[in-house]
């Protein structure tokens, strides 16, 4: 072999080690950023992103993000007091006298009564439940002796049944206290004497869901016209199949819907945001923002994607920024409560220069990295850093809408308490069994969270709709 071909396969042997270091350098690179977001996962947990509490993997000291107040832990000073007050009429009294003196055993019998000294037990009676039956009189008439029959009411329908105050408790332990329907059963038989059926549970969930069906529809109109409206969603399974309840709510209406979906497809289908011209509060995932209403995102949202990068990745400016949040959020509760309706234009004018400044200092010091990998169609997969920074730059005037509007809040929780019960439900009883059933619980849940708002107590309503009279929130 000449010299010629030594150096030619010599060539051959470094261009293919330099393209296997090449692969191999890439190959690390891929590793490495895998290790770093499978690291970023493991970090995450409830306080510090969106994950729910009960898929934290390690229990951590629990870290608020509320400031310190300068107030003692427990019962403030002053604060007034409740106990339980006197009836003037009780349904019961029972008598206590002295039989004999303490101190010379004399008999005290026939003495007269110098004073009495009250206390009254709240208790229930130990038989709950009454029967009443119902007689219709049969007579016959004098001039042409025909006999007619005086109708029974129109809920009176069989020779024994359970009257509607038993059914409403029935079924506000199953829509209210979210039991499940066997507990229901084992519930009614063990406090009130009563024996009922899923069947019959059932059956008696139906009806007052159907008796409240234009309130449900009443409930969306109102909706459609609200200033400031929060939304949400969380998965559930209905037949083993994974679907989608949706919230949409203000403080003093509620209405969930479930859907096989969870984009656009349902929300259209539920007919609420295409409709909805107003401020829609909500956690900022992009088919919210796919609509023609103004919109503001979640701040609590925020607050822990922060957290995260000033704990795991030592971001300096995201503590600054979580810093200067509350601060805003203090001067606008302060403004609010000296009966302001916006903060003057200075103050908004630092604020959102403070905003800009420590969003451009993280610009600065995360840079957007060059692309040198393949070039591959969408857009360019960016850190987590990058991608926080990004929507608090681009949507600015949604997160800061609270500021400029004092009718928004400054976070989504109220939709957040609304659709938490709903997790609830899942952890209690599981999956529902039918789509019917699903729909039966969202409308029912809807009614009784709108007149929980509004200040209703429920026994009494739930027993309205089940004669099929149901009594309307006010709009």
């Amino acid at each position: 072999m000449d010299k010629d071909q030594q150096i030619q396969q010599k060539d051959q042997q470094i261009a293919q080690l330099e393209a296997a270091l090449q692969q191999a350098v890439q190959t690390i690179e891929q590793l490495q950023q895998r290790i770093q977001e499978l690291e970023q996962r493991l970090a995450k947990d409830s306080h510090n992103s969106h994950l729910p509490p009960s898929s934290d993997r390690f229990v951590r000291q629990p870290k608020s993000l509320r400031p310190k107040s300068e107030k003692p832990s427990g019962g403030q000073k002053g604060h007034p007091g409740k106990h339980l007050m006197m009836s003037a009429t009780p349904d019961h009294i029972i008598v206590h006298p002295p039989d004999l003196c303490w101190d010379c055993q004399q008999d005290l019998t026939t003495q007269p009564i110098l004073a009495i000294t009250r206390r009254q037990v709240i208790d229930l009676p130990t038989s709950a439940v009454q029967i009443w039956e119902h007689q219709a009189q049969t007579k016959c008439c004098p001039r042409c002796h025909s006999q007619t029959t005086a109708p029974f009411p129109e809920q009176v329908s069989a020779a024994v049944q359970y009257g509607s105050t038993i059914q409403a408790i029935a079924v506000y332990l199953s829509q209210v206290q979210l039991l499940p329907n066997e507990r229901v059963c084992q519930v009614m038989k063990d406090l009130l004497g009563v024996t009922i059926s899923c069947g019959s549970l059932h059956n008696w969930m139906a009806r007052c869901a159907q008796a409240i069906e234009p309130i449900e529809e009443q409930i969306k109109t109102a909706l459609r016209r609200a200033k400031v409206m929060h939304q949400d969603e969380t998965g559930l399974y209905v037949a083993g199949t994974r679907q989608w309840m949706h919230v949409a709510c203000t403080k003093t209406l509620t209405y969930f819907g479930v859907h096989e979906k969870r984009g656009r497809e349902a929300m259209d289908a539920i007919g609420i945001v295409p409709h909805f011209r107003g401020i829609s509060v909500h956690d900022g995932w992009a088919s919210y923002q796919g609509y023609l209403c103004q919109h503001a995102l979640c701040n609590v949202h925020h607050l822990r994607e922060l957290t995260f990068l000033a704990e795991e990745h030592q971001q300096a400016w995201a503590a600054e920024m979580i810093d200067l949040l509350l601060h805003i959020k203090d001067a606008v509760h302060d403004a609010q409560s000296r009966g302001h309706s916006a903060l003057s234009p200075p103050v908004r004018a630092e604020f959102e220069a403070l905003y800009r400044a420590w969003l451009r200092q993280a610009d600065l010091l995360n840079p957007q990295q060059p692309h040198t990998g393949p070039v591959k169609r969408g857009r360019k997969k960016q850190s987590v850093v990058r991608r926080l920074l990004t929507r608090l730059r681009d949507q600015q005037t949604w997160v800061l809408a609270f500021m400029t509007d004092f009718d928004v809040p400054f976070d989504n929780s109220l939709a957040e308490r609304d659709i938490r019960m709903m997790k609830v439900q899942q952890k209690v009883s599981g999956c529902f069994r039918s789509q019917e059933g699903a729909s039966v619980f969202c409308r029912i849940r809807s009614y009784v969270s709108t007149m929980t708002k509004q200040g209703y107590a429920l026994l009494p309503l739930l027993e309205m709709a089940l004669v099929d009279h149901p009594i309307s929130p006010t709009f």
